[in-house]
């Protein structure tokens, strides 16, 4: 069976995508100001972070979907479950943060008022963006430790990312997530290619 080529380049697509997502998480932590969320939503540089974070977020996608490609034939239906979770979940969160990036600083120039009003169904939709992407790649993250096709400890890092990914939009507790796809995506760049096994088969970590 050939391995794709999203598959055969999983690893520098990992590490890319980790290192966007470390350096986003970055310049929000250094631009973050908790005391007045508003006015750190409409500061350019923040809004620069952001974007960063947006791009990192699309490339996510991406490395979801080559990650997947290289254990898929050991990760079974929960695999294909987490997978599908993970994309929903991170599908959902980028939807949110774009909104960050692009609407709210246009709604803070021409209505700043309307930044102080969250609630109904807003509220609603980012609450089950959090839960939706937190619940994404813990379930990812456990399908990996299962399979075992990724080092265990990459794995669990996948999971707790995923778990503490739950308020990732607040910097810095989107960098756990980074710096766990960073790490896979070493190992898979450093590591020999995985052969594809049966279902359910056991590879070393």
């Amino acid at each position: 069976m050939s391995a794709s080529p999203l598959s055969r380049h999983a690893g520098p697509i990992a590490l890319s995508t980790g290192l966007l997502l470390v350096v986003a998480q970055l310049i929000l932590v250094l631009t973050y100001d908790a005391s007045d969320r508003i006015a750190t939503l409409t500061d350019p540089a923040y809004l620069v972070g952001g974007i960063v974070y947006f791009v990192a977020f699309c490339a996510l996608l991406v490395t979801l979907v080559a990650a997947y490609d290289r254990q898929a034939h050991a990760a079974g239906r929960l695999g294909l479950v987490g997978f599908i979770a993970a994309i929903v979940g991170t599908m959902f969160l980028a939807g949110d943060l774009w909104f960050e990036s692009f609407a709210v600083p246009w709604l803070g120039d021409v209505a700043p008022d309307v930044l102080t009003q969250v609630g109904g169904l807003l509220m609603v939709g980012g609450f089950s963006s959090y839960v939706l992407f937190a619940v994404g790649w813990a379930l990812f993250g456990l399908a990996s430790l299962r399979a075992r096709v990724f080092p265990v400890a990459v794995s669990a890092a996948l999971l707790a990312g995923g778990v503490i990914g739950f308020l990732a939009l607040l910097p810095p507790f989107g960098l756990p997530l980074g710096l766990a796809v960073t790490w896979l995506g070493v190992w898979l760049v450093r590591g020999p290619a995985s052969e594809p096994r049966a279902a359910g088969a056991l590879a070393p970590s």
